[in-house]
C-alpha cells in the first residue's frame, strides 16, 4: 500500500487510490475461491464419488445402482473423515418451495445418517442437478457448491468440482447452462405443477445425457480432454497437487506438470469407481459387491 500512495499527490487523490486499492482486494476476496482446510487423522480417509444419475433411465432400472451406492456409503463410514460427492447424484433434480422429486429415499436417508453421525459430506452440483436450492443444507446438513472449490487436505492442495462447462470448447452447453441457471428460468419452471415439471425434466434429462451415448465417453488422449486443458491453465496461475472432477464418466488419472495430477472419478453407471485420500495421495478404486 505504501508503494501505491505518493507524497507528491494531493490528499484527495491519495484517498481515492487507497479506496480503489482496498475495493480491489475486497472483490478479490469475494470472488476468488477461498481455501477450506481439512485435517485427516492417521486412521481416517477421505472419499470422493460422482455421477450416479439416480432415476435414469427410470427409477426402477436405477434402483440396483442406488442400493450399490448405499452399500458403498455403509462401507466407507467406518473410516471416513469426510465424503465428497461431485455432482449428478440424480439424473434430474429440482427444488420447489415445498416439493422435491419423489424417490431416492435410501440414498437421502443414508446421507442423513452419516452427517448425523458427525461425518461431514460436501456436495457439488452437476449439470443434471444444478437446481439445488437449500434442501441438502437444511435437511441433510450438507453444504452445496455451485462452482469449483479449493481444499487443503492435510498438506495436499486440491481443486475439485463437477467439471461441466470448464475448459475450452463446449460453447453450446455453456450457453444452455446460462439459460438454465438464470433466475427467470427457474422462476418460470417452478410454476409448472411438480407432476408435470418433474416428468418433463426427467424426459429431457434422459434424452440429452452421457448415459444414453457412448461417443462422448471415449478417451481420445489427454491432449483432447478439455478438463486437462483447464487444469493446465490453472497450473499456470498457481500450484495444485490434485484436480478432481466428474462429468466425463471416465475413470482417469493423468499426470500433469509440476507433480500435479488430474483425476476423473468415472461414474456409478458402469464403472462404480471412487477415489480415496489416505492422508498423502489420492487414488482411484472400484467398489465391487454383490447385492
Amino acid at each position: 500500500m505504501r508503494g501505491i500512495l505518493s507524497t507528491n499527490l494531493p490528499i484527495h487523490i491519495n484517498s481515492f487510490i487507497a479506496i480503489f486499492h482496498n475495493s480491489i482486494l475486497w472483490l478479490l476476496a469475494i470472488f476468488a475461491p477461498f481455501m477450506i482446510h481439512i485435517t485427516v487423522p492417521s486412521d481416517k480417509k477421505i472419499y470422493f464419488a460422482s455421477d450416479n444419475h439416480l432415476g435414469a433411465p427410470t427409477q426402477t432400472q436405477s434402483f440396483p445402482r442406488e442400493k450399490k451406492f448405499v452399500a458403498w456409503l455403509e462401507t466407507v463410514k467406518t473410516d471416513a473423515a469426510a465424503i465428497f460427492l461431485l455432482g449428478d447424484l440424480f439424473d434430474f433434480w429440482f427444488e420447489y418451495k415445498t416439493v422435491v422429486p419423489k424417490g431416492f429415499t435410501r440414498t437421502l436417508g443414508k446421507l442423513a445418517e452419516l452427517t448425523d453421525a458427525g461425518i461431514p459430506i460436501y456436495y457439488f452440483v452437476g449439470n443434471h442437478d444444478l437446481w439445488m436450492n437449500g434442501y441438502f443444507e437444511e435437511e441433510l446438513n450438507i453444504p452445496v457448491y455451485h462452482k469449483p472449490q479449493l481444499f487443503q487436505l492435510n498438506d495436499t492442495i486440491v481443486l475439485m468440482g463437477h467439471g461441466d462447462g470448464l475448459g475450452p470448447g463446449d460453447k453450446g452447453f455453456k450457453r444452455m447452462k446460462k439459460v438454465f441457471v438464470h433466475p427467470l428460468s427457474k422462476w418460470l419452471f417452478k410454476w409448472l405443477h411438480p407432476d408435470l415439471g418433474v416428468r418433463l425434466g426427467q424426459y429431457l434429462s434422459v434424452k440429452n445425457k452421457l448415459i444414453s451415448g457412448d461417443e462422448d465417453i471415449i478417451f481420445k488422449g489427454a491432449e483432447n480432454e478439455w478438463l486437462v486443458q483447464y487444469c493446465k491453465r490453472k497450473l499456470s496461475q498457481q500450484h495444485y497437487d490434485y484436480f478432481i472432477f466428474g462429468h466425463r464418466h471416465l475413470p482417469l488419472t493423468i499426470a500433469l506438470e509440476n507433480n500435479a495430477t488430474y483425476i476423473n472419478l468415472g461414474d456409478w453407471i458402469g464403472h462404480y469407481t471412487y477415489a480415496i485420500f489416505d492422508g498423502t495421495t489420492i487414488k482411484l478404486n472400484t467398489f465391487e459387491t454383490t447385492l
